[in-house]
This record gives structure tokens, C-alpha cells and sequence, in this order.
């Protein structure tokens, strides 16, 4: 039977699960060689525990990596944040931040992992940016272009910053976030400004 994950029990439990994989991972320094027994223990809960909230070490990370991600925007924006051009720019500038720190930390028997994590948080980031699109004081679409709107930007804001955080870092933060937010500024932009008969009152 699946668990809530709105019960304080299994929030708690699936605490100890993250705090544990978060030592192992400081004392190890690779994720391939975590496993599912090796979290179970440190978190003193046995391994069928683990299978009832998890399916497997695969579902497991996909979580983690949910919340990490999550824990980065939470101390970088408002709990009540709305969609405004300042808080993409805050959102934009975080992705890159976050992808750049996580991919020093990798290993290359890590590498197996990458596509997994990197999946998780892209589904995080659309649901960030439905969310805001949802509750803009402008919204005034269908549902089916603000979950299209959503997911190209999504995809758009997370391929450019994963694929400039496995390079070589020749062109400098800043200026990356900066022309990456003027590119999907084209999609975004209506959502915050006017419209036509909106303006012209």
C-alpha cells in the first residue's frame, strides 16, 4: 500500500532517509557506491521501510534531488513568490548556480545517474513555473498554453544551464543567465505585461 507523503510520519521517516544519504554521500564522495542497505542502516530503518516509500535507489535519488532542489529556491525565493521579471532572474541564476556546483561533486562512476537527476529537477522547475503562470495577476490563457509555455521554458532554462555547466566555463555567469532570460523573455513576456485593450484604458 503506497504511503502519504502528506503524513508527518513519512515526512519524518523520508527525513532520516535524506539526512542519511546526505552523510554517506559526505563520506564516500559518489553516489554509486550508496546502497540501499547502506542508507537503511545509517537511518536505523530497516530496508523494507525503505521499499515502502521508495520503489528502488533510482526513486529514491529522483526524491533527493526534488528536495535539494527545492531547498535552493526556498532560501533564494519568497514562499509566497509570484511570477515577476526579478524572481526569474532569481530562478534562472539559481538553476545555473545550483547545476555548476552539483556537477563537481559527480564522479565518473556517478555518470549513470546524471539523466535521472537531471530529469527530476527539470520536472521541479515546471512545476515551479506552472504555478506562477497559474497565479499571475494577468492570466487570462487556457490551461493548455500555460502547461506548453511551461514546458518549453522549463527546457529551455535547464538545457542551456546544464549544457553550460558541462563545458568549460569560458563565458561568465552572469552574462549567460542574462541572454538566457532575453531568449525566453519571447515566451514570457505576455504574461506580465498587458495586453492591448488593457493598455490602451
Amino acid at each position: 500500500m503506497p504511503v502519504n507523503p502528506s503524513d508527518p510520519r513519512v515526512k519524518r521517516t523520508r527525513q532520516l532517509f535524506m539526512q542519511a544519504f546526505n552523510d554517506l554521500l559526505d563520506e564516500k564522495k559518489n553516489i554509486y557506491s550508496i546502497s540501499v542497505h547502506d542508507i537503511a542502516n545509517r537511518a536505523a530503518v530497516n530496508r523494507a521501510t525503505f521499499y515502502a516509500h521508495f520503489e528502488d535507489k533510482f526513486a529514491f535519488l529522483a526524491y533527493w534531488m526534488t528536495e535539494k532542489f527545492q531547498l535552493i529556491l526556498r532560501k533564494r525565493l519568497p514562499e509566497d513568490s509570484a511570477f515577476s521579471p526579478d524572481n526569474l532572474h532569481v530562478l534562472v541564476q539559481s538553476i545555473f548556480q545550483f547545476l555548476i556546483r552539483f556537477r563537481q561533486y559527480l564522479t565518473p562512476g556517478d555518470k549513470q545517474f546524471e539523466p535521472l537527476l537531471e530529469n527530476a529537477m527539470q520536472k521541479e522547475l515546471y512545476r515551479l513555473l506552472l504555478q506562477w503562470l497559474k497565479s499571475g495577476p494577468k492570466q487570462r490563457f487556457p490551461q493548455e498554453k500555460l502547461e506548453t509555455t511551461a514546458l518549453v521554458v522549463s527546457w529551455g532554462l535547464f538545457g542551456s544551464a546544464m549544457q553550460w555547466s558541462r563545458e568549460v566555463q569560458d563565458r561568465a555567469l552572469e552574462p549567460m543567465v542574462e541572454e538566457v532570460i532575453r531568449v525566453v523573455n519571447v515566451n514570457l513576456s505576455a504574461f506580465w505585461e498587458p495586453s492591448e485593450s488593457e493598455a490602451i484604458l
